[in-house]
């Protein structure tokens, strides 16, 4: 063999092992990538959390509807400010259901079927037999949305789908009376609410990670949306919420001799919303992107009187916290 088929070979041999390297490499990165999908959706997590905030949620939606019932018949029936008429035209589609249309005509009927309603809401914050008032709250949910269209504001959009993700997960394994009856049965000595370490599971896990998910869909489209509008640019959109007296309900036009802070404030606020869906997820950020969440939405609860809004997206961000950080917070171990 010649000196030049001899190099040849030696060449044709070093780009096969290159290839075959950068194969491997490709594989082993596939492979990472795989695996890393399989623990974020799928690793088996402990319902803690998902039992704190199913009791959370409960109270907000049990509250919600519970104010339906001061002006029911005047807002739903077939007769009252929001007629079927009026949602046809505004979803336009058969999927908007309702169980209140099948007692629309009928006012006692349709005080009957909404105490029947606060009651199942009321099982499911106190979580017994959850796995199935978890699943019929979120219908219910969903059916008063549908039904009540004209008057729907973010709270209920955010009652809807954590509702429906806690229908998915174990919420009712953690603070709750199906995990009271469960320890009863176990052991009848240990009839306390003490909460030891509850078994983990792959649904509880994904629930979980559609709740973040979800709100950091949320928080973006929030940001992106507020890009749009001059206001939050100049620093002026937060003192034309405070200044509106169409939702005020604490006096904070003293702002007005402080258009710098209000500046800060307004700037500081698109940029946590903006920033939310990417520095949610380290563990170096995490803290502090759900620390500024509490004065951010309580501060809208307070000062534009959304509270229920205001605490039902702080409820969401709970879904962040680890379980072992609630558990010693509310144990302090």
């Amino acid at each position: 063999m010649s000196s030049s088929e001899s190099k040849s070979v030696k060449t044709k041999s070093a780009i096969t092992k290159s290839a075959k390297s950068k194969n491997g490499e490709i594989s082993t990165w596939l492979g990472d990538c795989s695996a890393a999908w399989d623990r974020f959706w799928f690793q088996p997590r402990d319902p803690f959390v998902l039992g704190i905030m199913r009791v959370l949620v409960g109270l907000i939606v049990f509250y919600t509807h519970l104010v339906w019932s001061l002006e029911l018949s005047t807002f739903l029936s077939n007769g009252g400010m929001l007629p079927e008429a009026y949602r046809e035209l505004v979803w336009g589609n058969p999927f908007a259901w309702s169980h209140l249309d099948l007692v629309a005509g009928q006012p006692f009927a349709m005080s009957v079927v909404h105490l029947i309603g606060l009651v199942v809401v009321v099982l499911f914050t106190l979580g017994l037999w959850t796995r199935w008032t978890s699943i019929l709250t979120a219908l219910l949910v969903v059916s008063y949305a549908n039904r009540a269209t004209g008057s729907l504001f973010g709270l209920d959009q955010i009652n809807a789908f954590l509702c429906m993700y806690l229908a998915i997960g174990n919420s009712g394994a953690a603070f709750s009376i199906d995990r009271w009856l469960a320890i009863r049965k176990s052991d009848p000595d240990k009839n306390d609410l003490a909460e030891g370490i509850v078994k983990a599971d792959t649904l509880t896990n994904i629930s979980t990670r559609l709740i973040q998910v979800h709100m950091c869909v949320v928080y973006l489209f929030a940001a992106i949306g507020k890009l749009g509008g001059e206001t939050w640019f100049n620093g002026e959109a937060i003192w034309g919420a405070l200044a509106s007296y169409e939702y005020q309900t604490i006096d904070m036009t003293w702002l007005a001799g402080h258009m710098g802070l209000v500046a800060i404030l307004t700037i500081t606020a698109l940029a946590w919303e903006l920033a939310y869906a990417a520095l949610i997820w380290p563990r170096l950020t995490r803290p502090i992107i759900l620390a500024m969440a509490i004065p951010i939405h309580l501060g809208i609860g307070m000062c534009m009187g959304m509270m229920t809004f205001g605490l039902i997206m702080l409820v969401g961000n709970i879904a962040f916290i680890e379980s072992r950080w609630l558990r010693a917070m509310i144990y302090k171990t």
